[in-house]
């Protein structure tokens, strides 16, 4: 028998879920009991945000401990842009394996190279930004393999395991990637630990495409909007325009919570296996997601811009009689969560990874962790690299960056396209909660917080060698 000081870990993030929206923070009118009893026998992070509001660039730095520059993957790996994790990256997962943990990934990857961008006629069949990653180093350790690249339709998913041939299925896929997870761990091997990683995709679009059930849990309820949802028309992240006002908006949030109502439940079918295995002391759990959602606050449908309802997400870790029942405020950004689980599994940390280690602040409650998180948004459309490309710029130096401490968010944007004008912001995210009320920096004579903050970033820019202009 293994050693049990050797805990499992299994690390469950959804797509597209913001920190508002679960039970315990009592902000998004949201259902979430087993969440909520989870949250308190663990640790919640409250101040847990993403390094970049996009599904790829914060999978590849969570799964490396690096930022997006630095792993190649600064947009999502999309039809028309050549960029995928790179099989030399050391993730996770590669340390896990060596280390003689039992492997597995389930769900969404969307760290590959689309097939389109090689192939017309992909003979897994994959279309859009949709890839099959056969066995081999760009799996980057994980054994078990029940995956697909990038694919939004919840009620017939589809994955790969180790061949092309596609795995069609008829079942919301958040319930069918938990009975996935259910059977890896009561089939793991009994001789050695297991890491297990879940990535659902709902509660990101289609909102509808969520089981009736949970929508019932919703039709008859106020759902009040958030207060800084202000317009009757949205914009979704690509800058279109999306007609319906108001109360189409309504209708998206319902189909919203009503899907992390859905996780909800299936987390909790995750949690009582853990109980009737007898697992539960034994195994590290994270809940999280990838990023946040927009929907409708600022004007603005989706992510990729740097406020909270975008960049903040929930993170809740528990270890029974390690980790304690705490709320810590301390700053959490992508890149630290890979050394972060690496050190409480007494495993080492690569020298590549550019995060932090902040397990010994969570398991003692201490607050005196990173004073900054740096998030980056890049120009990552075809168009947009195309455009940038013809006038002879490098994409990368464009679009926004942000330092986000405590009490601040401090953003450098210098646009979607060259030419437009760049514009600094801060904001007191104490005093204004819902950020209506940014200052635009001009002169940072009678901004010194703005100045020290934009001192901050150019050193950060400096040191992961970002080619951001400022």
């Amino acid at each position: 028998m293994r050693d049990k000081g050797q805990p499992n870990l299994i690390y469950i993030f959804a797509d597209q879920w913001r920190r508002q929206a679960v039970g315990y923070e009592d902000e998004d009118p949201v259902l979430t009991p087993n969440i909520d009893s989870f949250s308190r026998e663990s640790t919640v992070l409250t101040d847990a945000v993403t390094v970049s509001p996009l599904c790829s660039p914060h999978r590849g730095s969570l799964l490396t401990g690096k930022y997006p520059i630095n792993t190649g993957v600064y947009t999502n790996c999309k039809v028309g842009a050549d960029l995928m994790l790179s099989s030399d990256e050391i993730c996770v997962s590669d340390v896990l394996f060596k280390a003689g943990y039992e492997t597995g990934y389930i769900g969404k990857w969307h760290l590959d190279l689309p097939e389109l961008n090689v192939t017309d006629e992909p003979e897994s069949g994959a279309m859009g930004w949709d890839a099959y990653t056969p066995p081999g180093p760009k799996r980057h350790g994980f054994q078990y393999w029940y995956s697909y690249g990038a694919w939004d339709d919840h009620f017939a998913p589809h994955y790969w395991q180790d061949s092309p041939e596609k795995i069609k299925v008829n079942q919301w896929s958040v319930e069918h990637e938990t009975d996935c997870a259910l059977d890896f761990i009561k089939d793991r091997k009994r001789d050695r630990p297991f890491s297990l990683f879940i990535s659902w995709n709902p509660p990101h679009s289609p909102f509808e495409q969520v089981p009736e059930k949970y929508q019932k849990l919703y039709r008859e309820k106020e759902l009040p909007l958030r207060e800084n949802v202000h317009d009757s028309k949205y914009i979704v992240h690509t800058g279109e325009a999306v007609d319906g006002g108001l109360e189409e908006l309504k209708i998206n949030q319902l189909n919203y919570l009503a899907a992390i109502s859905g996780i909800d439940d299936q987390f909790g079918r995750i949690l009582q296996l853990l109980r009737d295995e007898q697992l539960e002391e034994d195994t590290i759990v994270v809940l999280t997601s990838d990023h946040g959602e927009m929907m409708g606050s600022h004007g603005l449908m989706a992510k990729h811009v740097w406020y909270e309802e975008s960049i903040g997400v929930p993170f809740i870790i528990r270890w029974p009689k390690v980790i304690p029942h705490a709320k810590s405020d301390v700053l959490l950004n992508t890149v630290d969560i890979m050394p972060t689980l690496l050190r409480l599994l007494d495993l080492e940390i690569p020298n590549s990874v550019e995060g932090t280690d902040v397990s010994n602040l969570i398991i003692n409650q201490r607050s005196d962790g990173p004073e900054a998180a740096y998030i980056c948004g890049y120009p990552g459309r075809k168009e947009a690299i195309e455009t940038f490309r013809e006038a002879g710029l490098d994409n990368r130096a464009y679009g926004w960056r942000a330092v986000r401490t405590h009490n601040y968010t401090y953003v450098i944007h210098n646009g979607y396209a060259p030419g437009e004008e760049r514009v600094r912001l801060l904001y007191n995210l104490r005093d204004d909660k819902f950020q209506l009320h940014p200052k635009q920096i001009d002169e940072f004579e009678n901004h010194p917080i703005a100045e020290e903050l934009d001192r901050k970033l150019r050193s950060w820019l400096s040191e992961v060698k970002d080619p951001f202009l400022i």
